[in-house]
């Protein structure tokens, strides 16, 4: 069996996404529940600008093993006003000593946490759609105020 060549990447975006104070809906059988509503933001990058548009939320679970799994789903509005819905899937792995850091809503040092999530977007028909028919990956740092994300097409 042939090995095929890995996949290149291609820088996007960086996005800055600001959130509110987490909603701790309590212990489940998954782990801790939570809600974190996204309040705005930023699109910076070489092939898509514009912004994170507030009411957005990132629905988490920290599970027991402090590895928390992450599903945001939120708009953003493009600088041609061109809207496209981001749900993005990630994991975010550290100490459970760093995690509870974060969860606290602490600073941690973003190269001690493994952080990577693999967006998908809905657009409409046009200039647009090359957006819904790539495969994206990324890695994240959690911030106090946000989270920063760097978004990559793979080609």
């Amino acid at each position: 069996m042939m090995t095929l060549s890995p996949p290149k990447l291609e820088h996007v975006a960086d996005l800055e996404v600001f959130v509110d104070a987490p909603i701790e809906v309590g212990a489940t059988d998954g782990g801790l529940r939570r809600l974190i509503a996204i309040t705005g933001g930023t699109v910076a990058g070489p092939k898509l600008r514009g912004r994170v548009l507030p009411g957005g939320a990132d629905f988490q679970i920290v599970r027991p093993d402090s590895v928390a799994v992450l599903d945001a789903r939120y708009v953003i509005e493009l600088d041609d006003g061109t809207r496209a819905f981001v749900s993005n899937r990630a994991l975010r792995r550290a100490t459970p000593e760093l995690t509870a850091k974060l969860m606290r809503g602490e600073p941690v040092d973003p190269a001690l946490v493994y952080f990577r999530c693999v967006p998908e977007f809905e657009v409409p028909p046009g200039r647009w759609r090359w957006l819904a028919e790539s495969v994206f990956v990324g890695t994240g740092a959690r911030r106090p105020d946000r989270v920063e994300l760097s978004i990559y097409r793979m080609c």
